[in-house]
């Protein structure tokens, strides 16, 4: 692996050739020498830097972009070999959409770390889109995505299903019902999910279903927001019953009865379509699939 690549990265992800030094165990002018070697084999600066901020200029972006997918390929392929030799080991990589991340993915990891103690998995959160960007261009190892997801170049695997409910303080007028109406529905403010999310989704495709679009519309980038305004009576919203489970528990929100409700939506493992797998990654795709909060957590409710 092409050391200067590595300094490169961890200066423009650090912004400060100092803290990139220290990061690397490395002296600020050996970092230095690096970028400049280079800059001098590609023929152009990719730095912007001042006495203020280090920061990447166009060039800069092309390279950063392409040196994080080199290095996780070098990453990949020394994790490959050194799984023949030895018990499963190394770097796991995994980004998960809001739902998945936040209320099962940490159950996942807890029994993985508790079996496989040398596998150093580390976590991203993103919505559905970001994710699968992220696996495309090899910054990921494994995605899970909620909701529809098609690319011919990625393999996409459905594992789980998830229920998807209404939900509203228990203190709201149409807690208790049977059922509420479309028309008090409609009329409700809906707290929903930023655009790109596997939430908002689901929420837009249930207004077709229902065939009602809100008077009115607030846009939150938070599960946990959502849950909070919720609670606090600022409106309904639509969201995983994985993601409500403890606050129906504790009786702090509340499900709004429709005949066509609940929602049902798929949750996906997205990886590269290629054979070449470490048995991280192996182990972990067996432990999601196999996981009884996966297995057992959707579907419950009030």
């Amino acid at each position: 692996m092409d050391q200067s690549l590595l300094v490169f990265v961890t200066v423009a992800e650090k912004g400060s050739f100092s803290r990139a030094a220290e990061q690397l165990h490395m002296t600020q002018p050996a970092v230095s020498q690096q970028i400049q070697a280079l800059e001098r084999g590609l023929g152009t600066r990719l730095l912007e830097r001042n006495n203020k901020y280090v920061r990447l200029n166009k060039a800069g972006e092309i390279v950063y972009h392409h040196a994080k997918e080199i290095l996780g390929l070098h990453g990949r392929m020394r994790d490959l070999v050194n799984d023949l030799l030895h018990t499963p080991s190394g770097n796991l990589v995994i980004g998960a959409s809001y739902t998945f991340g936040e209320y099962v993915l940490p159950h996942v990891i807890a029994r993985m770390r508790e079996r496989y103690p040398l596998i150093r998995p580390s976590i991203s959160i993103h919505n559905t889109k970001e994710i699968v960007e992220l696996v495309q261009n090899r910054q990921l190892d494994v995605g899970i995505v909620e909701g529809e997801c098609r690319d011919d170049k990625l393999s996409i695997e459905p594992f789980a299903d998830d229920e998807m409910q209404i939900i509203a303080s228990p203190a709201h007028r149409l807690a208790g019902r049977d059922s509420a109406a479309i028309p008090e529905l409609e009329e409700e403010t809906w707290i929903v999910r930023e655009e790109g999310s596997g939430t908002r989704e689901a929420a837009d495709k249930m207004f077709d279903r229902l065939a009602f679009r809100p008077e009115s519309l607030m846009e939150f980038g938070s599960t946990q927001i959502i849950k909070e305004s919720v609670e606090a009576g600022l409106g309904v919203s639509l969201l995983s019953t994985w993601a409500i489970r403890k606050e129906l528990k504790l009786g702090t929100l509340t499900i709004i009865r429709h005949p066509e409700m609940p929602i049902r939506r798929k949750f996906s493992l997205v990886t590269q379509a290629n054979p070449f797998r470490t048995k991280a990654l192996e182990i972990f795709l067996e432990l999601v699939r196999h996981d009884e909060v996966v297995t057992t957590g959707a579907g419950e409710s009030e």
